[in-house]
């Protein structure tokens, strides 16, 4: 319990810093959300008008302190460019993109996992030099690249799939999965690679210890072994690279999303940039922050029921 309420606190007190941060930031760099708005040629009247509805003739802390107020009450401005509530705008993308990376997800761990066990069992063998290979080309190709890769293959020659036409899940249940399955596949198939690359380093690793050998002396198999003793060590370090791979398919991924065409939380923070939409970036970016700091709080909780030794430390 002491070892959860720590990480606990230090969760809080990153969180609480990350937001300072991100609304310190969108306040001291360039550009003016008010001219931004009315355009260049507003009159000074306006400008002082839309500055006091919008809070920013206040001093910088009372700003800070009023946005984190709205935070916690779920309440992150209003977007310059919709006219919407952040937090509104957000969960109606909010669906895409988590339904994005569920997909990736979970055609990334029943992918990787097998495949990184096999390549450390047939270790010097062909099928593991095959599995290498493949891993490496995995890696080096970009996810753009690949989307665009599988949308002409299985869009164009085979037509299996239609690109760029989602439909909400509530309309059409498989139509919604064929709309996502291409883009969740172009994000996996770079985080395969490399979590079976980890898991095969982190299964060689355990397979050199001294209780493998007990364990083969006392006549297991090598299945056994592998599945029952080793797997639950060997996972400790490739944990870490599975948070980091979640963080990242639930921050949204900003490329695929564009090149599918797909309504989610990458394109609209793509879009809100470009139009300098403060509010919205802002709150998007804090979004993105707290699922990396509660993704590495899992983390950290995953490490202690992996190894006990962990929440002694």
């Amino acid at each position: 319990m002491y070892f959860v309420l720590r990480r606990g606190l230090t969760l809080g007190v990153t969180l609480i810093l990350i937001s300072f941060l991100t609304f310190l930031v969108f306040q001291i760099i360039p550009g003016d959300p008010v001219l931004t708005i009315l355009g260049m040629d507003a009159e000074k009247g306006q400008i002082l008008a839309l500055q006091e509805k919008l809070g920013l003739d206040k001093p910088l802390f009372q700003r800070f302190i009023s946005w984190m107020g709205g935070v916690f009450s779920g309440n992150l401005g209003e977007s310059l460019r919709f006219s919407r509530p952040v937090l509104d705008l957000m969960m109606s993308r909010l669906p895409v993109t988590i339904s994005l990376a569920l997909i990736s997800l979970g055609v990334t761990i029943i992918i990787a996992i097998p495949l990184g066990i096999l390549a450390a069992k047939v270790r010097g063998q062909w099928l593991d030099y095959l599995i290498s290979l493949l891993t490496q080309l995995g890696m080096a190709i970009p996810s753009f690249w690949l989307g665009i890769i599988l949308m002409f293959i299985f869009g164009v020659i085979f037509r299996w799939f239609t690109p760029g036409s989602y439909v909400p899940w509530s309309e059409d249940f498989w139509g919604a999965f064929k709309g996502l399955f291409l883009p969740a596949l172009a994000m996996a198939i770079p985080k395969i690679a490399v979590l079976v690359r980890y898991l095969r380093a982190a299964v060689l690793e355990q397979l050199k210890l001294e209780y493998v050998r007990t364990a083969y002396g006392k006549g297991l198999g090598q299945n056994v072994v592998v599945n029952k003793h080793v797997l639950k060590n060997a996972l400790i370090p490739v944990v870490t690279v599975l948070g980091m791979i979640v963080a990242d398919v639930l921050g949204g991924s900003l490329i695929i999303e564009q090149v599918f065409a797909l309504p989610g939380m990458g394109r609209l923070l793509v879009s809100s940039i470009s139009y300098r939409d403060f509010p919205l970036v802002q709150g998007m970016i804090l979004y993105i922050a707290i699922i990396v700091t509660c993704i590495n709080f899992i983390v950290d909780i995953m490490y202690g029921l992996l190894d006990p030794r962990i929440r002694l430390e």
